[in-house]
């Protein structure tokens, strides 16, 4: 199994260059042990792993040092900088695997390896209290389980969400969202953080105004789409960031943030609503993705072989 991300189409789109090509693109990748090399003791031949976006960190430089090896100047990354998982076989440095807990079937594990790593790595930067409330603009695959970690994480926390598609409007009203509207309304209150996860512009410049005095906006991309670029001229520094309103962009993930959220994920029943399609089907997935269409969830490439 390989979970479909929109970093994935990036990397198809030219908006993130890869180390190498031709690249095998995909990083959420969940297997059984084929082969080891002669010095891994971590791993033996069919134990069920995934892997993850990190592919590589040196562990010697001073972000390294303090637990932040997402900031390494050497780190590599899955599908972009090594070979990925759209494929009947993945190499990947073992320390960088993870056992999979068996609570966890291979579909629905698949997106928590990205989507929810990095969500949850984006809800610890939030850094929200509980009763706080928080907003999510975009709700595709990373968003809709940041909605599921935030409403157990903090209970009294009341979570808004921000989504163009009454699709996915509907579907964050079904998962517990307490409010949803579309990225230009207004929430019924101003928020302490607001998580974007959107590939646009528009929805960075809507948020920071919603943000109440000290409160943090979260970017949760690695690459923004240039179509509405220009939306930034329209960022008023009074009402936009004056009053310590804050940006704050998510890089990576840590080894640290994919196993604090596998663990999580058994703890709270994590559910992922997931879309399973043939390894044939995944430039369909990846058409998916730059349209329109409302998406439920997570998409997850089935690969047999």
């Amino acid at each position: 199994m390989c979970g479909v991300c929109r970093t994935d189409l990036d990397l198809a789109e030219g908006r993130l260059r890869a180390s190498h090509y031709p690249l095998i693109p995909g990083h959420q990748i969940v297997g059984r042990v084929a082969a080891v090399g002669a010095r891994v003791r971590e791993h033996r031949e069919g134990d069920r792993v995934g892997v993850a976006w990190i592919n590589h960190a040196r562990g010697e430089c001073r972000w390294c040092r303090r637990g932040e090896e997402n900031l390494c100047p050497y780190f590599r990354s899955t599908g972009c900088d090594a070979d990925g998982g759209y494929a009947e076989y993945v190499a990947a440095p073992a320390a960088f695997t993870y056992p999979l807990p068996s609570a966890l079937d291979d579909e629905h594990v698949a997106p928590l390896l990205c989507a929810g790593a990095i969500g949850w790595r984006s809800l610890r930067l939030a850094d929200v209290r509980d009763g706080d409330p928080l907003g999510l603009t975009g709700f595709g695959a990373s968003a809709h389980l940041v909605l599921q970690l935030a409403r157990h994480r903090y209970p009294n926390s009341p979570v808004f969400v921000f989504a163009r598609s009454a699709g996915e409007r509907d579907f964050a009203r079904e998962l517990g969202a307490a409010w949803v509207g579309d990225t230009t309304d207004q929430p019924p209150a101003p928020l302490a953080a607001i998580i974007d996860t959107t590939p646009a512009w528009t929805p960075v410049v809507e948020a920071l105004p919603r943000l109440m005095p000290g409160g943090r906006l979260v970017i949760n991309a690695i690459r923004k789409i240039d179509a509405d670029r220009g939306e930034l001229a329209r960022i008023d520094y009074p009402s936009s960031l004056w009053m310590e309103r804050e940006i704050k962009s998510v890089a990576n993930v840590t080894r640290a943030d994919v196993r604090e959220l596998l663990e999580a994920a058994v703890d709270v029943h994590l559910a992922p609503t997931v879309a399973v399609l043939p390894l044939e089907n995944a430039n369909d997935a990846l058409t998916t993705l730059r349209s329109d269409r409302a998406i439920r969830g997570a998409t997850v490439l089935r690969i047999d072989g």
